[in-house]
C-alpha cells in the first residue's frame, strides 16, 4: 500500500511541476524529471526507484511511444527514411569518435573509452517525441527524420554493444551475443513490423468492432501495442521501438482517433510522468565534486555531437539551416536506451563501477538539456501554412 502513497505525492508533484513549467515557458518535461531531482536520491531523498516505480516508468515508455507512433505520418516517415538512416549514421560515428577520444584523455582505458562512446551513440527519442508533441512539431519533415534517425541509430547502437560484448568473450552476467543471429532476429522483427502494419492491425482492428466489450478497439491496439513492445525487447532493441510502430499501424486503420483520445488520457494522467521522474531519481551527487571535470566535458560533448552530428547528416540530406539545427536538436536526448546500455556494459564489465555512476549523471544531465534546446530549435524554425512549425520542402 506504501507505493499507492508514493504514487498519489509524484502525480501530485509532476501535475505541479508541469503546470509551472509551462507557465515559464519551459518544456514540461523539465519539470517532471525535477521532481525525481528534487524527491529522490540527490535531494530529499523521500523516493526511491523501487521495482514499483521502474514498472510504471516503463510502461510509461511504452504509452508514450504508442502515442507518438499513432500521431506520425508514414508517409513522411517514408519520404525522409534515407535522410534519417544518414542522420543516424553520422549521429553515431560522432559521439563514438569525439567522446571515445575524450574519454582517454581522462586516463580510461581504450576499450573503456569506446564504450563510453557506445553509449551516448543511441538516441532516446521519447522525450523528443513529447517536446515535438507539445509544440505541435511532430508531424513535420524534421519530426519524421528524427523518429526514423532514432529507430536506426538504436538498431546500430544494439550492434555496437553486442560486437563489445562479444569482444570481451566473458559473460558476466550477460550471455555472450551471436551477432548474426541478433541481426537476423531483428531482420525477422522489421519484417513482422510491414505484415502488421499491412495486414494484422487492419485485420485485428475490424474484429474489435464485434467484441461485446466496453472499448473493444482501444483493448485491441493496446494488445498490439504490448505485444510488439514485448517482441522488440526480445530481439535485443527497445520495446519504445516496437510500441512506436504498433501505434503507426493503428494510425493506419479506422479507429487512430478512437485509440488515440481513449490512451492519451491514461497515459498522461500516470505512466508518463513516471518515466520522466524516473530520469530524475537516477540522478545522485555522490563524488560529484572530484569527477565534475570528467562530467562537464562529457555533458557538453554529449550535447554537441548529437547536435552538429546529426545537424551534418540533414544538411547532407539537403536540409535547410534551422532544420538542421531541429533534427539536431531532436537527436541529443540519450534517455533510458543510454542508461540501459550503460548497465548492461557494466553488467558485462565493459566498464568499471568507479566510473558508472559519473556516466550516469552524464546522462541524465544531456537529457535534460535536450528539451531546451530542441524548444530554442523549434521556435527559431520557420513557420509554414500547413504546420505550426517547419516544414520546409526541400
Amino acid at each position: 500500500m506504501a507505493f499507492l502513497g508514493i504514487l498519489c505525492l509524484l502525480i501530485f508533484a509532476t501535475t505541479l511541476a508541469g503546470h509551472f513549467a509551462h507557465r515559464a515557458g519551459i518544456p514540461a518535461v523539465i519539470g517532471e524529471i525535477l521532481v525525481g531531482v528534487v524527491l529522490g536520491p540527490a535531494i530529499l531523498n523521500w523516493v526511491h526507484l523501487t521495482s514499483m516505480v521502474q514498472t510504471f516508468s516503463d510502461i510509461g515508455v511504452v504509452v508514450l511511444m504508442f502515442i507518438g507512433g499513432l500521431e506520425s505520418n508514414l508517409a513522411l516517415l517514408r519520404k525522409y527514411l534515407r535522410p534519417a538512416i544518414v542522420v543516424a549514421i553520422i549521429g553515431v560515428v560522432f559521439p563514438v569518435v569525439i567522446m571515445g577520444v575524450a574519454s582517454r584523455l581522462f586516463q580510461f582505458s581504450w576499450f573503456e573509452s569506446l564504450f563510453i562512446g557506445v553509449i551516448f551513440s543511441a538516441t532516446s527519442v521519447s522525450i523528443s517525441v513529447e517536446v515535438l508533441k507539445e509544440f505541435k512539431a511532430l508531424d513535420t519533415k524534421e519530426g519524421a527524420t528524427i523518429l526514423g534517425a532514432a529507430v536506426a541509430d538504436d538498431i546500430i547502437g544494439v550492434i555496437l554493444l553486442s560486437v563489445m560484448i562479444s569482444m570481451m568473450g566473458r559473460q558476466s552476467g550477460v550471455s555472450q551475443t551471436n551477432l548474426g543471429v541478433v541481426l537476423l532476429e531483428q531482420l525477422a522483427f522489421f519484417i513482422g513490423v510491414f505484415a502488421v502494419i499491412k495486414w494484422v492491425a487492419p485485420y485485428l482492428m475490424g474484429l474489435s468492432d464485434h467484441l461485446l466489450m466496453a472499448a473493444g478497439p482501444t483493448i485491441v491496439a493496446i494488445i498490439i501495442c504490448l505485444a510488439m513492445a514485448w517482441l522488440a525487447d526480445l530481439v535485443g532493441l527497445s520495446g519504445a521501438i516496437g510500441a512506436f510502430f504498433a501505434g503507426v499501424a493503428i494510425a493506419q486503420t479506422d479507429y487512430q482517433h478512437v485509440v488515440d483520445v481513449s490512451v492519451e488520457p491514461v497515459g498522461y494522467t500516470m505512466f508518463i510522468p513516471l518515466f520522466f521522474v524516473s530520469v530524475g531519481l537516477n540522478m545522485t551527487f555522490k563524488g560529484f565534486w572530484q569527477a565534475l571535470p570528467f562530467i562537464a566535458v562529457m555533458t557538453v560533448l554529449g550535447v554537441l555531437t548529437k547536435l552538429f552530428g546529426c545537424g551534418l547528416g540533414a544538411k547532407l540530406n539537403g536540409f535547410s539551416g534551422h532544420s538542421n539545427y531541429l533534427v539536431g536538436a531532436g537527436m541529443i536526448s540519450r534517455g533510458e536506451m543510454a542508461l540501459i546500455t550503460a548497465q548492461i556494459g557494466f553488467s558485462a564489465h565493459l566498464l568499471s563501477g568507479d566510473y558508472y555512476s559519473d556516466v550516469i549523471l552524464v546522462i541524465i544531465l544531456v537529457t535534460m538539456i535536450a528539451p531546451f534546446v530542441l524548444k530554442d530549435a523549434i521556435h527559431r524554425a520557420p513557420a509554414t501554412p500547413d504546420t505550426p512549425h517547419s516544414v520546409e520542402e526541400n
